[in-house]
């Protein structure tokens, strides 16, 4: 498994959750996507250079062990209200030379606004250099709401670091393949993402 996707492939990927609340939606989405057993530390808006984008998603996201942390940025957008909708989405433009780009997440209750914010923030952060930079590209992820709480997810996970570098990890602890720690308990229900 990688830990990082810096100077190779980085994969945007997308997920829509459902759940019992709002942040169990999140939580949901995030499972979707196989990185709901990590802790987030969210970035800002530079990419490393080398680093090529993956709006196809099917690059290898980086893979770790239960409670590693997952350096990534994201967009999510949460509603507990019927009949609204949830959009989330990530855009990026990239330096000509390969020397690295910026990327921006936002969020609303339309695709037409996420795009619209997206387009606006990446056209004002590269204003005056515009010729050194790649026309922008982004993703957008949308959920409607009909009856539980919905989140809209879209997430570039960076790089992953386990808490005591060096350590041994014990094999029962990996979740790179989406599965639980074999001595975990496992709850009476269980709330299951769904997908659009």
């Amino acid at each position: 498994m990688t830990r990082s996707a810096i100077n190779s492939e980085l994969p945007i990927l997308k997920a829509t959750g459902t759940g019992g609340t709002a942040l169990a939606a999140f939580h949901n989405a995030l499972v979707g996507v196989n990185l709901g057993h990590y802790n987030l530390i969210r970035l800002s808006s530079v990419i490393p250079p080398g680093t090529v984008i993956d709006q196809t998603g099917t690059a290898p996201a980086p893979a770790g062990c239960w409670g590693d942390r997952l350096y990534c940025v994201y967009a999510e957008q949460r509603t507990t209200t019927p009949g609204e909708e949830a959009w989330a989405g990530i855009g990026w433009v990239q330096h000509l030379t390969g020397s690295g780009g910026l990327m921006v997440e936002h969020e609303g209750g339309s695709e037409a606004f996420v795009t619209d914010s997206i387009l606006t923030t990446l056209y004002e952060m590269v204003q005056g250099c515009e010729a050194e930079f790649s026309a922008p590209h982004f993703v957008v992820n949308g959920a409607h709401c009909t009856s539980k709480p919905v989140c809209s997810l879209v997430i570039a996970p960076f790089e992953m670091a386990p808490w005591h570098v060096g350590a041994p990890v014990p094999a029962d602890l990996d979740v790179s393949h989406g599965s639980r720690p074999r001595h975990a308990s496992t709850p009476s229900r269980v709330l299951s993402p769904s997908r659009t």
